[in-house]
């Protein structure tokens, strides 16, 4: 969506920086899930660099197919799954959690579709002004979209997590932006501006402060600290 091939590598580099940071923060397994989607998203946006490359005819057709793919991939059975899954295992309390259960299992069932027409159908891609429109050939193309966006926006907002909620509020003007602005480049539009304000989960693993270790970070054995002194 980012007018550009050249823009599109910025912006991943940018925020796949960012969810590197985001999961070297990780203090429980219970945040791997979301604090990888920052990571998920600036690579989102590298492929699809590698997209308006092949858009433009500077690279092959084999390469622009595999990229187009990719990125599909990604955009359509990967988020809806994650996302809501990732909310699921990151709000461990009891308030709430058959919503987001049931949230979490709507996105399995539209990744599974989405799965389903990106293995079947080719995908294409072409220039629409300063966007890329991407078509697939989804079956049932408004219930699956309205499928996914439930089960990630509102996923977002149910989860009781003010960042989340918040990250959730924006993702939806996102959606919103998308229809309004690039009805054509929906998918693309809304993909990149996720991508921009996942950055967010750096703020929410951060101030997310129950007890345990980071994860990759090692942990000190008991008893083996240094001496100091002659033995």
């Amino acid at each position: 969506m980012c007018w550009s091939a050249e823009a599109d590598l910025v912006a991943g580099v940018v925020v796949s920086g960012f969810g590197l940071a985001c999961l070297a923060q990780v203090r429980r397994a219970g945040q791997l899930p979301l604090a990888a989607l920052p990571l998920v998203l600036g690579v989102h946006q590298l492929i699809e660099s590698a997209v308006w490359l092949g858009v433009d005819g500077r690279i092959g057709p084999g390469p622009a197919q595999w990229a187009r793919t990719a990125w599909a991939v990604i955009a359509l059975p990967l988020l809806p799954a994650l996302v809501p899954v990732g909310v699921l295992r990151a709000v461990p309390g009891a308030r709430g959690r058959g919503r987001r259960t049931a949230l979490a299992v709507l996105g399995v069932l539209v990744a599974a579709a989405l799965a389903v027409a990106v293995a079947v159908h080719p995908v294409t891609a072409e220039a629409d002004g300063h966007a890329l429109s991407y078509a697939v050939g989804v079956p049932f193309a408004p219930v699956l979209i309205a499928g996914y966006l439930l089960s990630t926006v509102g996923s977002l907002l149910l989860s009781g997590d003010r960042v989340l909620r918040l990250l959730g509020v924006l993702t939806g003007a996102g959606a919103l932006a998308g229809v309004l602005l690039w009805r054509l480049a929906f998918a693309s539009a809304w993909c990149a501006l996720a991508a921009l304000v996942s950055v967010l989960l750096l703020w929410w693993v951060r101030q997310d402060g129950r007890p345990g270790a980071t994860l990759l970070t090692a942990r000190r054995v008991p008893g083996r600290a240094g001496r100091s002194g002659p033995r």
